[in-house]
C-alpha cells in the first residue's frame, strides 16, 4: 500500500473514476473537498472540528444532526457551550460523573491497550492533565510553565519545536495517572465554584502561543469542556472496539 505523508501534491487535483476504497486519511486537511457522484458506502469520518465548520450531504449540513445525536447519547454534552458559571458548573459535573463511569468500569487489561494510531486510556488521563494545565493553569491562571510533567502532549509537538523535556520520558503507572487527574479534576472544580461572570468575561492569551485570539475565561473553560467531551467520545468507541 503507497503512503503519502506531508505532501500538498493533491491540492486542487481532480480525481476521474479514481478508487480510494480502504484508504485511511489521517490528520489531512480535506477542507473545500468537492464529491460527486462517489460511492461512499462505509465512508467513516471523524473530526475534532467538525462543529466549527460545515459537512454537506447531498445539499444538507449534516453537522447539526451530528451535534444533537452525540448530545443524546452523552447527557450533559451540549453544556459545554454554556455561557454562564452555573452552566458551567453543571457541565463539569456531567462530564466527570461519564468519565468515572468509563474509568471504573474499564477492565484492568484494557487501560492501556489501544486501537491503530489511537491513544489508550491512560495516554488518555494523561492528555486531560496537560490540556487543563494549558487551558486553566496557563491561559487562565497565568502560569508560565504550567505543565505537569505526567502529561502527554499531542504527536509532532516536539517537531513544532515544543520542550518535550518537561514531560516524563518513562511510563507512569496508572495509580500515578489517576492521581494527578484527580487533582487538576479538583482544580477546575474549584476555580469554577468561585466563577463569575465578570471573570468569564475577561480575555486571556492563546496558551499554544500567536496573537490572533484573545479568548475569555469562559472560551478557555469550555475548551476543557469541549476536550473532555471529545476524548471521551473516543475512549468509549476504541474500547467498544478493543472489548
Amino acid at each position: 500500500m503507497t503512503n503519502y505523508s506531508g505532501t500538498q501534491e493533491f491540492e486542487g487535483a481532480t480525481f476521474v473514476r479514481t478508487s480510494f476504497k480502504g484508504a485511511i486519511m489521517r490528520s489531512c486537511d480535506v477542507s473545500g473537498v468537492t464529491m460527486r457522484s462517489v460511492d461512499v458506502a462505509g465512508l467513516d469520518i471523524d473530526s475534532h472540528d467538525l462543529f466549527f465548520a460545515s459537512l454537506v450531504v447531498n445539499g444538507v449540513d449534516v453537522v447539526p444532526f451530528v451535534d444533537a445525536e452525540l448530545n443524546r447519547q452523552f447527557p450533559g454534552r451540549e453544556l459545554q457551550k454554556a455561557q454562564t458559571p452555573e452552566g458551567l458548573r453543571d457541565g463539569w459535573v456531567a462530564v466527570q460523573a461519564a468519565w468515572d463511569t468509563t474509568v471504573t468500569k474499564t477492565p484492568p487489561e484494557l487501560v492501556d491497550a489501544h486501537v491503530d494510531d489511537e491513544w489508550s486510556l491512560a495516554d488518555t488521563l494523561r492528555h486531560l492533565v496537560l490540556a487543563t494545565d494549558a487551558w486553566l493553569r496557563g491561559a487562565i491562571m497565568g502560569m508560565e510553565q504550567p505543565f505537569h510533567e505526567i502529561g502527554l502532549i499531542f504527536t509532532g509537538a516536539a517537531e513544532m519545536g515544543f520542550d518535550m523535556t518537561i514531560f516524563r520520558s518513562d511510563t507512569p503507572s496508572l495509580e500515578d495517572i489517576v492521581a494527578v487527574r484527580a487533582e487538576r479534576q479538583q482544580l477546575v472544580t474549584d476555580f469554577l465554584a468561585t466563577a463569575t461572570p465578570e471573570l468569564l468575561a475577561e480575555e486571556r492569551n492563546n496558551p499554544w502561543g500567536g496573537g490572533d485570539w484573545h479568548p475569555t475565561v469562559g472560551d478557555c473553560v469550555r475548551v476543557i469542556l469541549e476536550e473532555e467531551w471529545a476524548h471521551l467520545r473516543y475512549v468509549r468507541r476504541d474500547l467498544a472496539l478493543l472489548g
